[in-house]
Order: structure tokens, then sequence, then C-alpha cells
């Protein structure tokens, strides 16, 4: 890494400032217009070997930029904590500025390629289940050696004011891992596999730990059709012996299939939860039960109808739906004799949950009526609305990899926020 001069050049509008890191394939310049923030720009360079193999390729930067983009704003819609902001120009983004922790966390999910030499015996491809996670020390000099957790520990780095320490390398475990079967499951959905990647944190300003750095095809190794001979990576890179100018063709019309496979890999809303409330009077808990749906990324859409006072209404709003939805799941919201969700349920081979907005005075008898089913049903029965949506969202989420993704991150935060409180309180109080 170098320090450069400062600089009057600006990119769409940004104006900037000095260079505050430059590596083998980007530069990181300051924003002096944008307290906090900073701009990425790559470079149309490609390494490897430390920096031992490199040569010019026209284009990468676009691509590598892209691509980035792509992976950043896929993880930033699943909620991961972040530094990417957005896409600047063709070339750079613009992050929050925050001090890089010198660790590469990288995950594997079949062992393959410096695995192999470092664990001999081990065969090609072996699967990790969970993945396996490694470390490695920043350390081009050295060749990023492999670390331990404990050493991590042991170095005492302190970013921001926030000292690295068991708590915080558990954070960014747990919140790698999640990276890597989030873009996994992305991945899937092109029927194309995530071998292994590697990331990198940083911590910003206000001590928060959050994903950094580029994530693009240097940083992963994929497969189409899980067939390492089809590797659409920079380890095609790596492997020549010697480079041509059609060897860098091959690697650059690799690049370019990733980032045009990333563009659509979102997938669509093409889900539909319907809150069906069998009086108005319930609208207070129905709209408790919208709010946590949305939260997850769920579409949501609230309908009155009685199966008692008007079951033929009932079933025609529920036929009405089925005709143009097919990711479709009802919540019935009906209290005293819930008839609701067991018509809906017997009307419907859609997933139908009971979440009965219950009272202190009728409680069991409002619960019981939705749990005593007549045989033949199969609705399921919650109690609170935060309930309800978290059950939709995990039938919704086997096929959707982003209401998975959104599901696994809200886990991901409460694993931190628990982590954060513990190290807040913890210390022995002598007597």
């Amino acid at each position: 890494m170098s320090t450069a001069a400062t600089t009057t050049a600006s990119i769409e509008g940004y104006k900037l400032g000095k260079v505050l890191i430059e590596g083998k394939t980007k530069q990181v310049y300051d924003l002096p217009e944008q307290p906090g923030l900073c701009l990425l720009l790559s470079k149309d360079r490609i390494t490897a070997g430390d920096g031992v193999k490199a040569h010019d390729l026209a284009g990468k930067a676009e691509i590598s930029n892209t691509t980035n983009g792509q992976v950043f704003r896929l993880l930033n819609e699943a909620g991961i904590r972040t530094a990417y902001v957005k896409q600047c120009g063709a070339k750079a983004f613009i992050a929050r500025k925050c001090q890089m922790i010198p660790i590469e966390w990288v995950t594997r999910r079949l062992a393959t390629g410096s695995f192999l030499k470092r664990n001999v015996g081990v065969p090609e491809g072996y699967r990790f289940s969970p993945p396996k996670q490694e470390t490695f020390f920043k350390d081009d000099a050295n060749h990023d050696p492999q670390w331990s957790e404990e050493q991590i520990v042991s170095a005492k780095f302190e970013l921001n004011g926030l000292l690295i320490g068991q708590d915080e390398v558990d954070i960014m475990r747990r919140t790698t891992l999640l990276v890597f079967e989030i873009l996994e499951r992305a991945w899937q959905t092109k029927n194309c596999a995530l071998i292994d990647m590697k990331v990198e944190f940083g911590v910003c300003d206000d001590g928060n730990i959050v994903l950094a750095d580029i994530i693009d095809s240097d940083s992963w190794r994929l497969w189409p059709a899980g067939d390492k001979r089809l590797m659409v990576d920079k380890q095609v890179y790596r492997n020549l012996a010697s480079v041509t100018a059609s060897d860098l063709d091959t690697v650059k019309r690799n690049f370019i299939w990733v980032a045009e496979q990333l563009a659509d890999i979102v997938p669509k809303k093409d889900h539909l939860v319907v809150v069906l409330m069998g009086s108005a009077s319930d609208t207070s808990h129905s709209e408790k039960i919208a709010t946590s749906c949305r939260s997850l990324g769920l579409n949501v859409e609230l309908r009155v109808s009685s199966a008692h006072k008007g079951p033929e209404e009932t079933l025609r709003i529920v036929r009405e739906y089925e005709s143009v939805m097919s990711n479709l799941i009802f919540v019935a919201v009906a209290g005293r004799s819930n008839g609701l969700g067991p018509v809906v349920s017997g009307s419907t081979n859609y997933p139908v949950i009971n979440c009965p907005p219950v009272k202190s005075d009728n409680m069991q008898v409002d619960v019981w009526s939705s749990l005593n089913l007549p045989s033949g049903l199969g609705c399921a029965t919650v109690l609170y609305p935060e309930a309800a949506a978290l059950h939709a969202a995990t039938i919704l989420g086997l096929g959707n990899f982003m209401v998975w993704s959104k599901l696994r991150v809200k886990a991901l935060n409460n694993f931190i926020t628990l982590k954060k409180a513990d190290k807040e309180l913890r210390g022995v109080r002598n007597a």
C-alpha cells in the first residue's frame, strides 16, 4: 500500500481529495465535501501471487465496479451492514469511510486450491458442512499468513476506538458465514456453485463493524453447474503459466459473464401474504402483522371477511387471489369461534396461518378454537403478529433466497445485539 498526493479531479460531481490508500487494483480517495465518505476507484489491472503476476486488462475496472455494486446492493437489501453506499460512474463507488481490519476472512464450501496444499490428504471436492472458515493476516511481504482466531484477538487491533477482541471476532465469523450462504443461494438460482470466497471488514467512525472493501470476480471461485472445468473466476488467470492476449480475452469474457448473471439475480417479489380478518375491529392486530411482514420484504394486503357471516364472500376472496398468485399465504385473524382459518384451509391448497387477536379475559377459548381443528385440515396457529409474519417468511423463503436472507440477517442482528449488550454489562462487581 502507498499514499499518493492530493488531486483536484472529480467523478460524477464528487470532488476528489487525497488518495488515502492505493493498492494493486484500486485507489481510495477522500471526499473533502462529503464527510464520512470516500470513493473507491478500480483499475484496469489484474494481479495474482501478491502482485508477482500482473497485467493490464482493458475494461476490467468497469466490470469489477459493476460486479461489486451488484453484490453489495444485494447484501444491503438483505440487511447486511456494509460500507457500500452507491455506484459512482462506471469505475467507482461511494462508501462509508472506515478503518480496515487487516484480516481476510475466507469461507469454503468445497476443498480446493491452497487448502489442499495446507491440508495434505484431504481430497479435492471434499464438502464442508457447515462451510469451513479461515482467517489470514494481510501482509504481502509474508504472503498473507494464515492466522488463528487466538492470534487475531492477541494482536489487539484498535480501529476507530474499537478494540478487536473475541466478541468482535465472533461477530465477523457469523457475518462472514451468512454473507457466503446468501451469495451461495443466489448463485444456485443460476445453476452456479460458489466454491469459496474472501471478504474484509472495517470499523466505521461510530465504532461499528461493517462488511467493506470490494467483492468481485477476484474474490471468489465460481463453477457453473458445479464443474471445475467451467470455472469463471480469477483462478483461470492464476493457472496460466504464460499469458497471451487471447488468454486475457478469455478472462475478461468470464468476468463479463459473471456481471451479466448478477444483473437479474435478485428474485422478483411475486408473492403475497393476505391477512383476512373476521371484523374491522381486528384492524390494529392485523396492521401489526402487516408491519412485520413488510420488515421481512413481504408484500401484504389486508381484507375483511367473516366465514360465519359471509362464507360465500370469504371463498370468493380466496378464489380471487388464487387466480392471480402462485406464491400465496393466508393469515386468518378471528377471535371467539375461529371459523375463518379452518374454512379457508379447507378450501385452498395454499398455506393458512391462524393468528387470533386474543383477549386476556377470553384467551383460552380464543386459542382453543384455532387449535382444535377438524380432521383433514393443516393450518398452523401462532399468537403474536410477528410470529405470523415470520412463519409466512419461512414458507416463502423456501423458494426466494432474498426472503430467506432477511430471516437469517434478523437472527444475525439479534446475535450482535446480545453480544454488544453482554460486553457492556459483563465484569465482576466486587462486594
